[in-house]
C-alpha cells in the first residue's frame, strides 16, 4: 500500500504554510504519480509565487485559510509618498469650508467671502462662442504645447498696449491657469535645495508649490505700517547664492494691496544686478483702483526679458476659472524650458476656452470695464461696513480683497471660526498666508452682492460684542 502524501510545509518568515493547496502549486499533490514525499516536504516557492500561495483553495482546511489571512496582512503595506508632498499644508479654501457646518442661520444666510471668485457670469456673447467652440471637432483635438496662436497673439497685443511696450507671442505661453504658470515657471528657475523670496503674507499656493519642490520659500516681511508693501532694500539683505528668485503679487492676494510702479521697477532692477528671476503674478490687474490704468512700466524697459516672467489669469476678468487659462510672460527661451514642463503635465491649454477667450480680449472690454467698476463700487461699501464696526479695521484692501484686523484675542483660525459659527460670516483667517499673520482676516467680496455687502456691519459688530 502507497504512503499517504507527507505534508507539503512552505516556510516563510518562521512560518509554515500548508496544506492541499500547497501540494497542488508546488505540483506535489501525488496528480503526477508520486506520493509527494522526500525533498518536498520542506519544498520552496519560486520568487514569482508567493502570492499564488495566498490563494484559497477549494479545499484547504480552516486553519489553512487563517493562515493566510494572517499572511496578507504581514504582507500589506502603504506605498510611500513622497516625503515633501506629504509635508505641504493641505488646500486651505476646503477646511475653512467645514466651518459652514456650525452656522445655525441666526442672522440670515451665510455670505461667503472666502474664496476669490467672480461675482458674475461671463457675458452672453463669451459664452455663446464658448458653446460654439466646445461643439467644434477641432477643440476636442491636441493643440500646441504653448497655447493656439490665436489667444496668444491676442494678449501679446493686450499686454503692449495696456504696459506701452512691445510684446511678442512669442514672448507668450498660455497655460491652464495661472496657478499652473507658477508652478511650471518655478520649475524652470529653481531645483530642490534653491531659494525663493517669498513676501509676507504670501498667497498659499505659491507657498506651498515651493515646499512639495523642495524649493526653500524665504520670508520677507511686509507688514500694515508699510501698507503690506515689500522693500527691495530687505529683499536684497536675504539674497543668496541660492536665491533663484523674488516673486511678487500686485494687486496682492491676499491684502489687496497695489504695489507702486517705482517699487516694481526697483525690484527689477535688483534681479537684474543679482543674477535672479522676478516673477510678477498679475492675477488682479484688471481690477486696479480707480484712476490707475497703467499698473508699471516694466515691459518698456531695456532687457526686461533677462529678468521678468509676468504672470496672468484670465479667471477674474473673463468670469470663466472653470476653464482654466492662465499665461506667462517673459522670454523666449525661458519659454522653451516652461514648455518642456508643461507637454509632462498637460500638453495643450484647454482648446475650447483659447478660441473663445481670443475673441473675448477685444470683444468684452466694455463688459470687464464695466465689472472692474462694480468691484471697486463694492470695496468702497466694504471698506465703510468695517469702519461701522467697533473693534474691526481695514489693513488693506483693493482689487478683489481686504485684510482686516479682527478684534479678538487668541488665533487667526479661532476668530474666523467663530465669526462664521457666530456671525454667518466666512472668511479665510490670516495664518493661513504665513507667519505673523494671526491679527487678520481676509475677505474676498467681488462674488456677493452690495446689500450682502453692506450689512456685514451690522453681523461683525454683533460678534464683536459677544464675550
Amino acid at each position: 500500500m502507497a504512503r499517504s502524501a507527507a505534508p507539503v510545509t512552505r516556510r516563510r518568515r518562521g512560518r509554515a504554510w500548508t496544506g492541499p493547496t500547497a501540494r497542488a502549486i508546488l505540483g506535489v499533490d501525488g496528480s503526477d504519480g508520486s506520493d509527494g514525499s522526500d525533498g518536498a516536504r520542506h519544498a520552496r516557492l519560486p520568487p514569482s509565487l508567493p502570492d499564488l500561495a495566498c490563494a484559497r483553495h477549494p479545499r484547504a482546511p480552516r486553519a489553512g485559510r487563517r493562515v493566510r489571512r494572517r499572511g496578507l496582512r504581514r504582507r500589506r503595506a502603504r506605498v510611500r509618498v513622497n516625503p515633501l508632498l506629504a509635508a505641504t499644508a493641505a488646500p486651505p479654501i476646503p477646511a475653512a469650508g467645514r466651518w459652514k457646518a456650525a452656522y445655525d442661520g441666526r442672522r440670515g444666510p451665510l455670505i461667503d467671502l472666502a474664496q476669490a471668485v467672480p461675482g458674475v457670469p461671463p457675458p452672453d456673447a463669451l459664452l455663446e462662442r464658448l458653446a460654439a467652440a466646445a461643439r467644434d471637432p477641432a477643440s476636442a483635438a491636441y493643440g500646441p504645447i504653448a497655447g493656439d496662436p490665436a489667444l496668444r497673439a491676442a494678449l501679446a497685443a493686450d499686454v503692449s498696449a495696456l504696459y506701452g511696450a512691445a510684446v511678442r507671442p512669442e514672448d507668450v505661453a498660455i497655460t491652464s491657469g495661472c496657478n499652473e504658470a507658477f508652478a511650471v515657471s518655478v520649475l524652470a528657475l529653481a531645483g530642490r535645495g534653491d531659494a525663493v523670496i517669498l513676501p509676507t503674507p504670501w498667497y498659499f499656493n505659491h507657498k506651498m508649490t515651493l515646499d512639495m519642490l523642495g524649493v526653500e520659500a524665504v520670508p520677507l516681511p511686509a507688514g500694515a505700517d508699510d501698507g503690506f508693501v515689500p522693500s527691495p532694500a530687505a529683499a536684497r539683505a536675504l539674497i543668496g547664492p541660492n536665491t533663484r528668485a523674488i516673486v511678487l503679487v500686485s494687486p496682492n492676494n491676499p491684502t489687496g494691496a497695489t504695489y507702486p510702479p517705482d517699487v516694481l521697477s526697483a525690484f527689477l532692477a535688483l534681479a537684474r544686478e543679482t543674477g535672479i528671476a522676478l516673477v510678477l503674478d498679475e492675477t488682479y490687474r484688471d481690477f486696479l483702483p480707480a484712476g490707475r490704468v497703467r499698473p508699471h512700466g516694466l515691459f518698456a524697459e531695456d532687457g526686461w526679458r533677462d529678468a521678468l516672467v509676468h504672470l496672468y489669469s484670465f479667471s477674474k476678468s473673463y468670469a470663466v476659472p472653470g476653464h482654466r487659462l492662465g499665461a506667462a510672460v517673459a522670454d523666449p527661451a525661458l519659454l522653451a524650458e516652461v514648455a518642456k514642463v508643461l507637454d509632462c503635465v498637460t500638453i495643450c491649454p484647454p482648446r475650447a476656452p483659447q478660441a473663445a477667450v481670443a475673441w473675448a480680449v477685444e470683444g468684452t472690454r466694455g463688459w470687464r470695464a464695466a465689472t472692474r467698476a462694480a468691484v471697486d463700487r463694492r470695496a468702497a461699501l466694504f471698506a465703510r461696513a468695517v469702519a461701522a464696526s467697533p473693534g474691526w479695521s481695514v489693513s488693506a484692501i483693493g482689487a478683489y480683497f481686504a485684510y482686516v484686523r479682527h478684534p479678538f484675542g487668541g488665533t487667526a483660525e479661532a476668530a474666523a471660526a467663530r465669526l462664521c459659527a457666530e456671525g454667518g460670516v466666512l472668511a479665510l483667517p490670516g495664518s493661513f498666508f504665513g507667519p505673523g499673520q494671526e491679527d487678520y482676516l481676509r475677505f474676498a467680496f467681488p462674488n456677493v452682492r452690495d446689500d450682502e455687502v453692506a450689512g456685514l456691519a451690522e453681523r461683525l459688530t454683533a460678534v464683536g460684542r459677544v464675550p
